[in-house]
């Protein structure tokens, strides 16, 4: 299955408000939609470069918005699908004229929404393009959430809304492109990979609505329902049919009462022409972009066939040209300045006005404070700078979260304090609740074999986990599978020493 992974990725997280009623079909057929009133979404992308190489896709197309949602995707009332289990997929498709083929993918959104949690959630999603529906077309493009370079879906405590939004650098030469594969129909989908709290089997029990965020569907009636899809997890004889479904193939009482809160952003690149590029000056920044594309962007366009340099986009006017190494400043040439070694300031800057030498606080991750110190330095020991003339002395550092571990496995990222509130075992300032192992348990809360806790795993040690062996011992069931066996004895072994 193709996968790509970005290097710079942002989530939209909007408030919400009251929780209105129960009711959406789980897995297992159960009712579970949970009904929301969602305020303002604030837009924050997720944004993908798949290459380091220059360029886009060249052309005089229009974008265009397809969706089947009544939703403005500005707040207003909801419904959240708190039935809806891990390793599900929400999709929709959309049948388009054959001469708009082949397409380029701008823009992919979904609202997910939270209900009262008590807990701040962490919710593992992709998104998945096809050729044709979900159920019988070609998978064209898939990406998974790694909660680093592509995070993580995290809300906050309480009933909230999230718009997930999905897009390609427009300057990557590596586009989402879709071909007609005979059906005139493009789909997409986005798919729960792990929720944040899923303890029980999803067919007998609805994942908990108190500690898990779901796709939304809205209230305006459902008006495609041949066009809704969802891919539902095998439950028998207990569920309502399992794999690719559409809305309308879903028995009634199992089925959502709106359309999928989805809208996709798309160019038709096969019904116009394409047109030459040239160098797109924005600031002092350069990307070869169309006319179109440019005049967009708010930028300068140098011409077709313009190339990228260094001076492209210097005017020629003089602007600040700070010396790192006196201090001082000049008013030259963007070009002239970098000449003669010193860096030049943006477009319109005087050095009258300009700051050559910013200084402020900086917080670092252990919640201490250091400085003053230029933005530059306060990056480098990867801390947060409070703004040009901040001193510790004014600003408020926030104390470090780091992952809370508690006695069952389940791992929070809390503070020191919290931590301790909740009788949960802090790991320390920048540890994660990460999953590399893929065993269901934080790698820093995965227990080792020190069983008496006296800083060595030794004999003592092996002697109680012999003594428990073939029990539920909280304290030998290493795995946390429920049993003292095999597992539990190698992952000892595999820790002996000090």
């Amino acid at each position: 299955m193709p996968r790509s992974i970005p290097n710079a990725a942002m989530v939209a997280v909007a408030a919400v408000s009251a929780v209105l009623a129960p009711g959406a079909a789980s897995a297992g057929g159960e009712p579970a939609p949970l009904p929301v009133m969602v305020g303002d979404l604030a837009q924050q992308r997720v944004v993908l470069r798949r290459s380091t190489g220059e360029g886009g896709v060249a052309g005089t197309c229009t974008a265009t918005v397809s969706t089947h949602t009544s939703s403005s995707f500005e707040g207003g009332q909801y419904v959240v699908q708190g039935g809806f289990a891990q390793g599900e997929t929400a999709a929709v498709s959309f049948t388009l004229p054959a001469s708009a083929f082949p397409v380029r993918i701008d823009l992919a959104e979904m609202i997910f929404a939270t209900s009262g949690t008590t807990v701040t959630t962490t919710t593992r999603w992709s998104v998945s393009f096809w050729e044709g529906t979900p159920a019988t077309g070609a998978l064209a493009f898939t990406a998974a959430s790694d909660g680093e370079l592509l995070p993580h879906l995290v809300m906050q405590p309480g009933t909230n809304g999230t718009n997930v939004q999905f897009m390609i650098d427009p300057g990557d030469p590596e586009q989402i492109i879709l071909q007609d594969n005979g059906s005139h129909t493009i789909s997409f989908g986005y798919r729960i990979e792990r929720h944040h709290s899923q303890t029980q089997n999803p067919c007998l029990v609805a994942p908990p609505s108190t500690a898990n965020a779901f796709p939304c569907t809205d209230v305006g009636g459902l008006q495609q329902a041949s066009q809704n899809w969802i891919q539902m997890i095998d439950c028998g004889a207990l569920g309502c049919g399992a794999g690719w479904k559409r809305f309308s193939e879903i028995p009634t009482f199992c089925r959502p009462t709106g359309d999928w809160v989805m809208r996709l952003t798309w160019t038709a690149l096969g019904d116009c022409g394409t047109a030459p590029t040239g160098a797109c000056c924005v600031g002092t920044g350069c990307s070869q972009r169309t006319l179109a594309e440019c005049q967009q962007l708010g930028g300068t366009y140098r011409g077709d066939g313009v190339a990228c340099t260094t001076a492209t986009c210097d005017s020629g006017a003089p602007r600040a040209c700070c010396f790192a190494s006196t201090g001082g400043c000049l008013n030259l040439p963007a070009s002239q300045c970098t000449a003669a070694g010193g860096e030049p300031g943006p477009a319109g800057s005087a050095c009258a006005s300009y700051n050559c030498n910013p200084q402020g606080a900086c917080c670092l991750a252990d919640g201490t404070c250091q400085g003053p110190l230029s933005p530059s330095a306060c990056a480098a020991l990867g801390g947060t700078y409070k703004g040009d003339g901040s001193s510790c002395a004014s600003v408020t550092c926030p104390p470090p979260v780091g992952a809370a571990c508690f006695s069952n496995g389940f791992c929070l990222l809390l503070t020191q304090a919290d931590a301790q509130v909740a009788g949960a075992t802090w790991k320390g300032p920048g540890t994660t609740c990460a999953d590399a192992s893929g065993d269901g348990v934080a790698d820093a809360c995965a227990r080792t074999g020190d069983l008496n806790g006296d800083g060595a795993t030794n004999g003592i040690d092996l002697g109680i986990l012999l003594g428990a062996w073939g029990s539920a011992s909280a304290v030998a069931d290493l795995n946390r599978d429920g049993t003292v066996n095999g597992i539990d004895l190698g992952q000892l072994l595999g820790s002996w020493g000090p």
